[in-house]
């Protein structure tokens, strides 16, 4: 590592930047994709980028359907009639939805399965039981939309965090009308659901033709190949985003200042991406604009600075696992390696190119609020007094030297289709994504 890069790192430690650049970024209003919030953190990410040194920093655009979010009413009818709160889930389309209430605990599609919820209001929990993977939101509401209900209620499974929010499909308007309550609003309505009790769920919700923006810009060499980092810059709608993923495009901003002085390897391309909180449209767009043949491998910081020690998801990938090592052993910092793929980030338009993957997340304290789930990430809670920024300047300190590391491969190898497949159905992906849309169907 040349002076400058040692230099730059030793700076990072007390750099006030990354802290200004997540205030800066939190006070904007709305970022959720298509809407005006989106577009400014897009320039403030491409101004990020062109402070760090980065060359051809831009802006593109692209097409998506943007969702706005209207009112929605949730009421037990019979019996009793009283009326709880309750917000939308983004593609949620508007509608009037009346039936049974129907409790499917987790919403696992074992659960499901031994409900009848045709017709139905079904009711399920944000979290998954212990010894289980995580079902994704969108596997839960695809699974119960195809067995017939009529409405989907997602509840917290935290106390006091407020209804949770997270889209229901990648990027499309959905069939039926879905929103989210509180873990006290839930407590309820599993217990009328128990009674036998009806209710009404009434969403008024618009999608509309819209444009989204990425921001984009290269480091190091100008190299055939390249190693492609993203991290999405869009939130959702009901709060500041600080977690999910402000600290993620913080540490990407502040690691590209990082990278500009580091002897790179291979070219960098850095991106902000839009779109990713309703169907990871942003870098679905930027991975079909590349040859994704020449890009050696993808790195998606999202989750990265949130929380103290660093998790990296290396997606199968056993070079990926010795660069995340390597790095963990140099700097004597713990990451906590998990190796199994998923589809639920930037990553995938890149992985199911065959693009090795590396996603940049954090551990949670085990005993903080919601340790297994979001935490506070989709609520109205998550809010820049939720960090620290010791985690921005460190994580992007990782995130860089890591990033370094990849590029200095000559080669990592490609994995395929079938054993990307193949692990997917190992972990019992399968059934979900396929009621979720969004199983390749290339891969049939």
């Amino acid at each position: 590592m040349v002076d400058e890069a040692r230099i730059a790192l030793a700076e990072m430690w007390q750099d006030d930047y990354p802290w200004a650049f997540l205030t800066k970024i939190t006070e904007l209003e709305n970022r959720m994709g298509g809407h005006p919030g989106e577009r400014r953190a897009a320039e403030l990410v491409t101004n990020g980028f062109e402070r760090a040194g980065a060359r051809n920093a831009h802006i593109e655009s692209f097409d998506m359907d943007c969702w706005s979010r209207g009112s929605a009413r949730l009421a037990v009818t019979n019996p009793p009639e009283r009326s709880f709160d309750t917000i939308a889930l983004p593609y949620s389309p508007a509608g009037d939805a009346r039936g049974e209430l129907v409790d499917v605990g987790h919403g696992m599609p074992n659960e499901i399965d031994e409900k009848d919820v045709a017709g139905k209001i079904a009711v399920a929990s944000t979290t998954t039981p212990a010894g289980s993977r995580f079902i994704h939101r969108m596997e839960k509401f695809g699974y119960a939309a195809a067995a017939g209900a009529e409405g989907f209620i997602f509840h917290n499974h935290v106390s006091g965090q407020l209804p949770p929010t997270g889209s229901l499909t990648f990027g499309d308007e959905t069939a039926i009308p879905g929103v989210g309550v509180s873990k006290e609003t839930g407590a309820w309505l599993t217990e009328y659901a128990e009674r036998g009790a009806t209710a009404r769920l009434t969403v008024d919700a618009e999608t509309t033709a819209g444009t989204s923006h990425n921001a984009v810009a290269e480091l190091g060499p100008d190299t055939e190949e390249e190693v492609v980092v993203v991290a999405h810059l869009d939130s959702h709608d009901i709060a500041e985003g600080a977690l999910d993923n402000g600290c993620g495009i913080t540490v990407v901003v502040a690691a590209a200042h990082l990278l500009a002085k580091m002897n790179l390897d291979t070219r960098v391309r850095i991106a902000g991406v839009g779109c990713e909180e309703i169907g990871l449209l942003g870098s679905e767009a930027l991975a079909n604009s590349l040859d994704c043949s020449t890009v050696k491998a993808v790195v998606n910081v999202d989750g990265a600075g949130r929380f103290r020690n660093m998790r990296a998801f290396t997606h199968d990938s056993e070079t990926i696992c010795d660069v995340v090592e390597s790095v963990s052993d140099e700097t004597n910092q713990p990451i906590k390696l998990q190796e199994n793929v998923h589809p639920f980030s930037d990553h995938w338009p890149f992985l199911k190119q065959s693009v090795p993957a590396l996603q940049l997340h954090s551990e949670q304290d085990h005993s903080a609020p919601g340790a297994r789930g979001r935490g506070w990430g989709h609520t109205h809670a998550d809010t820049r007094d939720k960090v620290d920024d010791r985690n921005l300047r460190e994580h992007a300190m990782l995130a860089a030297l890591l990033v370094q590391e990849v590029a200095s491969y000559d080669e990592v190898p490609r994995p395929t289709t079938e054993s990307i497949a193949e692990n997917l159905r190992e972990n019992d992906f399968e059934k979900g994504m396929r009621a979720a849309g969004i199983w390749p169907e290339e891969w049939d």
